[in-house]
């Protein structure tokens, strides 16, 4: 089938390539010429295990394009992708604007009929706002041709993208037309093809979906960070108390793992998204609130304990830091616990001497060059008289370092975890201070 897909950030190009490499002929859209032209040389905008080797392999075999001309993409195929960025405007609200601009677009330029799919996370009531948009278009133009809106949200991990497309535990279909879920379901049919992971809804409810998902994984992390508090201050080991909750069926281990705090481009864009549009409707969303309230207050629990340590004077030390994206197997650092940390660093006057397998470039382009700010190659070089190490991101190779290499390395023998990464009487045995999340310290 004919595809064309309008954005190719994470969420479009991932999917774009996902279907090329089943036999669909996709069409990339953007109106980044920079990035068309990198992708044409295999240079990808994104970190994301395996995404490099399938787009050079489908883009080499033309089964997938790359080009800043809408009106090709729109004359390509009648299935239209809209999977642009909705990022949080002022008042936490999604800004639809890209999407409505991609929506106008396409009505524009269109000369036959069209399933135009919302892959991009958006609030409930989008796909009327683009109805509107396409047939306000096509009214002024004159014409009119045969159209339909539909929501296809996106349930994709960053790390794990590729086999989520691949993959999915379900594909969400927002329609009420019958003739275009025949198209999605021969659309959808490779990654459908063990048992039935389609359902369809109407549209609103596919909209609404998607937040719901996000808010409810979004809800365990605050809910097992808020146990974590509780119990450091009870004495308890909220691991063990992981644990035992985790072997409940009910409950299950996913996504109970306390830390410092949850971030990244989904999770606090769609709880606070989700806030908005309850406000806006006059439903006060106290869950949700506490939610937010609880990850805010989560990525001050790392410094809070190394201001504490240190008696409250961190003017002129040094710390390592391991782990500035958000999460592992990607180099995002939206939202990163990182961010919050290392800006309270530098407000106390350090310094961080950071490593990630990812995310430097990203850090770079963030905050520049800093006197107090040093970038460094490996993991080891950033312990390097450094008065502790803080670990925040759960990178696979982080899990079992040499501990006699770290105690010799650092002028205090303290590490900070984030993650929880080691046993306590592990770190104890090696004659070394560890402080962890829910564990008493």
């Amino acid at each position: 089938m004919n595809v064309t897909v309008f954005g190719i950030g994470y969420v479009g190009l991932v999917q774009a390539a996902v279907f090329a490499d089943v036999g669909h002929h996709v069409i990339c859209v953007d109106v980044d010429k920079n990035k068309v032209e990198n992708l044409k040389k295999g240079i990808i905008p994104i970190y994301e295990p395996g995404l490099t080797l399938i787009v050079e392999e489908n883009y080499k075999e033309g089964r997938l394009e790359f080009t800043t001309d809408a009106k090709i993409g729109i004359e390509h195929a009648d299935i239209q992708f809209i999977a642009v960025g909705t990022p949080a405007d002022e008042d936490g609200s999604a800004d639809l604007k890209y999407v409505l601009a991609v929506a106008e677009t396409i009505a524009t330029l269109m000369e036959s009929s069209k399933i135009i799919i919302d892959k991009s996370t958006v609030p409930v009531g989008t796909a009327d706002k683009v109805n509107k948009k396409v047939a306000k278009v096509l009214e002024s133009r004159g014409i009119s041709f045969d159209y339909h809106v539909v929501s296809n949200p996106e349930f994709l991990k960053e790390g794990s993208a590729i086999q989520d497309c691949q993959k999915p535990d379900r594909i969400v279909v927002g329609t009420d037309n019958d003739k275009v879920v025949d198209v999605m379901r021969e659309l959808y049919a490779p990654f459908n093809r063990n048992h039935d992971r389609m359902i369809f809804m109407d549209v609103k409810s596919a909209e609404l979906t998607k937040y719901a998902a996000n808010c409810m994984l979004a809800t365990k992390i605050s809910f097992m960070n808020e146990m974590s508090n509780i119990a450091e201050k009870l004495g308890a080991d909220i691991e063990a108390v992981r644990h035992g909750i985790g072997s409940d069926i009910r409950i299950g281990y996913q996504f109970i793992y306390p830390g410092c705090g949850y971030g990244g481009s989904c999770f606090p864009k769609d709880v606070q998204a989700l806030i908005t549009a309850s406000d806006s409707i006059g439903y006060n969303a106290e869950i949700l609130k506490s939610v937010e309230a609880v990850n805010y207050r989560q990525k001050e629990k790392l410094f809070e304990k190394i201001n504490k340590h240190f008696n409250y004077e961190l003017d002129g030390k040094t710390f390592a830091l391991w782990g500035l994206s958000f999460k592992p197997n990607t180099d995002d650092m939206r939202e990163a616990t990182s961010r919050v940390l290392m800006e309270s660093l530098w407000k106390a006057g350090a310094k961080v001497q950071a490593y990630d397998p990812e995310a430097i470039e990203e850090c770079s382009r963030i905050y520049g060059q800093r006197d107090d700010l040093i970038l460094m190659e490996t993991q080891q070089l950033a312990l390097k008289d450094a008065d502790a190490l803080i670990i925040v991101t759960e990178w696979q190779h982080f899990k079992a370092p040499d501990f006699q290499y770290i105690k010799q390395s650092l002028k205090e023998s303290v590490i900070f975890d984030g993650r929880n990464l080691f046993e306590p009487q592990l770190l104890e045995n090696h004659g070394i201070t560890y402080y962890s999340i829910g564990r008493g310290n």
